[in-house]
């Protein structure tokens, strides 16, 4: 599992992990990556998500009858990854040895508001105006509306101006010191397509969770589930008041925040704690060293 959602996974998330300690598990969400159809929403859920989830770790496949048959493992995600991460541990906690958890987000109004309505442009005033672009001034009331009228129009040319918008919108604003690569990896129309379309399906549907604080008011459910929570300090996709709103929920998790680093895994403080968070766990279940990458 990715971010995004509909981020789709790359070979780079292996690396978080020592191939000698994990058996590294990582799939394409629906819509996304190599899975098909790609940039479909139908039957696309946080919960068709995470019975998939449930479903790869039991998985029984004909030709190879142990293909998976993976009891218990480590679930890791960040960002849209860890929104994933905590539905998936709070509906099957008894499958979880640990979670790792990176840039926080738990798709609240206040969170969804901040980034694609009004309080990241404050930081970001040069990359907002192209966000701003495909929607005319009477739409920009409601932007995550004005984005998903666009991004399900029958009008492929419609539908492509705003995902690269959206895309390039995140890219510019993930790292610390803006990364001209990654802009134009999201800036890809393939890519753009499937990551903004989804992510905007789920935004509007709430992530489709019965209370915008469901995940927050079911912490309990896990707290005895060993976890790490990396979080940088600067992160302006996912702002740290939600990882430490989770933290005072759960307080036997493990906080580390990153005072130099924004919302990528990739950012070197980020990357060294996550690296630093995986050896960690691979030495207190040696026994059960799978990881569920939710990254």
């Amino acid at each position: 599992m990715h971010g995004g959602p509909g981020g789709g996974i790359t070979p780079l998330y292996r690396q978080f992990f020592d191939p000698t300690q994990w058996r590294i598990i990582l799939f394409d969400q629906r819509g996304c990556g190599r899975s098909t159809p790609h940039a479909e929403l139908a039957e696309n859920t946080t919960w068709d998500l995470v019975s998939d989830i449930e479903k790869l770790r039991i998985a029984i496949n004909e030709k190879s009858p142990a293909h998976l048959a993976i009891d218990h493992w480590t679930v890791f995600g960040g960002s849209w990854g860890s929104t994933l991460a905590l539905a998936y541990a709070q509906t099957y906690p008894e499958r979880c040895d640990g979670l790792i958890l990176r840039g926080i987000f738990m798709l609240r109004s206040k969170e969804i508001s901040w980034f694609y309505q009004s309080g990241a442009s404050y930081i970001f005033p040069d990359a907002w105006e192209g966000y701003l672009a495909p929607i005319p001034p009477e739409e920009q009331g409601d932007l995550v509306a004005a984005y998903y009228k666009r991004l399900t129009s029958e009008n492929p040319d419609i539908r492509q101006a705003a995902a690269r918008a959206w895309a390039i919108w995140e890219a510019s604003t993930s790292k610390l010191i803006p990364d001209d690569d990654l802009v134009a990896r999201f800036s890809c129309d393939r890519f753009a397509e499937s990551f903004a379309r989804i992510e905007c399906h789920y935004f509007i549907n709430g992530g489709f969770f019965d209370t915008e604080n469901q995940l927050l008011a079911n912490v309990e459910r896990i707290r005895h589930i060993p976890a790490i929570i990396v979080q940088g300090r600067y992160d302006v996709v996912c702002p740290m008041t939600s990882a430490w709103e989770l933290h005072r929920a759960w307080p036997e998790s493990e906080l580390i925040v990153i005072d130099n680093a924004g919302h990528s895994a990739t950012e070197a403080g980020i990357t060294s704690a996550l690296v630093e968070a995986t050896d960690r766990f691979a030495q207190d279940f040696p026994e059960s060293s799978s990881t569920l990458d939710a990254f």
